[in-house]
């Protein structure tokens, strides 16, 4: 034994055994960062475009008029220099950078000869779409990186299927935009747990939806303080990141609307100042206080509503600051007497995060809310979109057939005239031909002693106002458009000055008060 021990002996220091390392493919694919993963991201970022293109295509309808007044008409108006700029435009109280943004795609259709009409009207909303679904790929990776892969899969699908992104994220809305810019600054906002936080990015993008839409300062004013509180470096923060991009906005946006306003224009102090002080917003109408948190949230958030309650009872303590910013914004827009649904759209977002939790969490009863979930918001999605109020759409593609009329120099010039709501319909964006088109108009009162609008004089008495606008035959319109409730009304002009209907539009199942079920086209023969 003593002669083998020798040759067992292999030396006197001791080795480290090295062990084979080996990884589970179970777990693999879950610990490896999302971020850095190239073909997740392709996959996604794919599914997204294509998710966001077959949107916009879907929605046909129009929401409300700030769609094409105040973004559409406005960037049509400076490239090819004629349009319709409502008072908005003439008080200083509308920023030019969201319309240059489709003023510049508009220039470039014009410069290379390619600026049909079908184009101004598709193309911005196919750019808006493909923001939109970038902000999808944000906002999915987002959660990727806060949760794991369950709850970011179920978190993505409830944002998918809400019926109100799909009606609005297309659409040439500022709040579209607003919404957007906000899924993005998320991304880069310090939550609990976040891999992707840097406080330049998501203070630019916030100044960015500062700029497009004043009023989102609202939701961003508790992120802000929450930041700011968290913050070691108080003084750095604001010295080097809140003071610097703040004053950059500002002045950039500034320069810009004193450029095309031709005058000195601080858009925000105009915006507030006719809309908080002197309350001109209520003249488009008021809803009690308590209107969003009866009526306006739930109808914005949908059938979602349930999981959303449950995801806050999950994740209070780990998501608090995102459930103060909903409800802190929620207060705010109560406090305003009008009210809109797409107003409090821009903390949608931060709702299906609470929605996604619920989801990952329900177990035996997943399969089954995921499938009441997609069919709830399938029915008013595709509803919303394809026929709910399309028949406003509809006439202008109807009318834009006058634009090869009034190139004949021979016949009779077209000129139509809109016996509707202020701003029922688009305007030149949807016909681009300078083609005679007048509508009634509605500016607010700011301040003229006794005053009534356009509109509200002529629904006062229709007849009236039509022989006294047209006292003579040769200056009557050549077309009218009407809603079908105005038409028994007026009958006695239409048929004694020889109108004829030429067209009937389908508009809503549900016509309310002004707003009737069918558009009517009549022609003077």
């Amino acid at each position: 034994m003593e002669k083998l021990r020798p040759r067992l002996k292999f030396g006197s220091k001791v080795e480290d055994v090295k062990l084979r390392k080996r990884k589970s493919q179970l777990y693999a694919k879950e610990d490896e960062c999302p971020l850095i993963n190239g073909d997740l991201r392709t996959r996604v970022a794919v599914f997204c475009v294509l998710f966001r293109l077959m949107n916009c295509f879907l929605v046909q309808t129009s929401f409300v008029p700030d769609e094409y007044w105040q973004s559409l008409e406005v960037s049509h108006h400076m490239v090819f220099n004629y349009g319709y700029l409502t008072w908005e435009w003439k008080t200083g109280i509308r920023g030019f950078c969201y319309p240059l943004f489709f003023a510049f795609i508009y220039k470039i259709l014009h410069f290379i000869n390619y600026d049909s009409v079908y184009l101004l009207i598709w193309l911005p909303r196919i750019i808006q779409a493909l923001l939109a679904a970038f902000a999808d790929v944000k906002f999915f990776f987002l959660i990727r990186t806060l949760e794991n892969r369950d709850v970011a899969k179920w978190t993505f699908f409830c944002h998918l299927c809400s019926w109100f992104s799909w009606y609005c994220c297309t659409r040439t809305l500022t709040n579209s935009m607003e919404t957007t810019i906000t899924c993005l600054a998320l991304f880069y906002f310090p939550l609990p747990g976040s891999q992707t936080h840097s406080s330049k990015k998501y203070l630019t993008l916030v100044a960015m939806a500062v700029i497009v839409r004043p009023t989102a300062l609202i939701v961003w004013f508790p992120l802000l303080m929450h930041h700011f509180w968290q913050e070691d470096n108080k003084l750095r923060l604001i010295t080097r990141d809140y003071i610097p991009i703040g004053t950059l906005a500002v002045v950039t946006s500034t320069v810009i609307d004193c450029v095309f306003y031709e005058k000195w224009t601080m858009v925000q102090f105009n915006f507030l100042k006719f809309n908080i002080f002197h309350g001109v917003a209520g003249f488009y109408g008021s809803h009690p206080w308590h209107w969003y948190f009866t009526q306006g949230f739930a109808v914005v958030i949908g059938p979602h509503l349930p999981l959303f309650l449950h995801g806050c009872s999950l994740a209070f303590k780990r998501y608090k600051i995102l459930l103060v910013a909903v409800v802190w914004t929620i207060i705010v827009y109560s406090l305003l007497p009008h009210k809109e649904f797409r107003f409090i759209y821009p903390v949608l977002p931060f709702c299906m995060i609470f929605c996604g939790i619920s989801m990952a969490h329900l177990k035996a009863w997943r399969r089954a809310a995921a499938f009441s979930l997609l069919v709830t918001n399938l029915f008013p999605a595709l509803y919303t979109g394809l026929i709910h109020q399309r028949g406003t759409l509809d006439v202008m593609s109807r009318l834009q057939t006058l634009c090869d009329v009034s190139n004949v120099s021979t016949r009779l010039q077209p000129d139509v005239l809109f016996l509707m709501p202020c701003h029922s319909t688009p305007f030149y964006s949807h016909v681009h031909c300078p083609v005679k088109m007048r509508f009634l108009e509605c500016p607010p009162d700011l301040g003229e002693e006794g005053y009534v609008d356009e509109a509200q004089r002529f629904y006062d008495d229709p007849l009236h106002w039509l022989r006294t606008s047209f006292p003579y035959k040769s200056s009557l319109p050549t077309h009218l458009v009407l809603f079908d409730v105005l038409e028994k009304e007026i009958s006695v002009f239409l048929h004694g000055n020889n109108f004829m209907k030429t067209a009937e539009i389908f508009h809503t199942h549900f016509p309310d008060g002004r707003v009737g079920g069918s558009v009517f086209i009549y022609e003077r023969h």
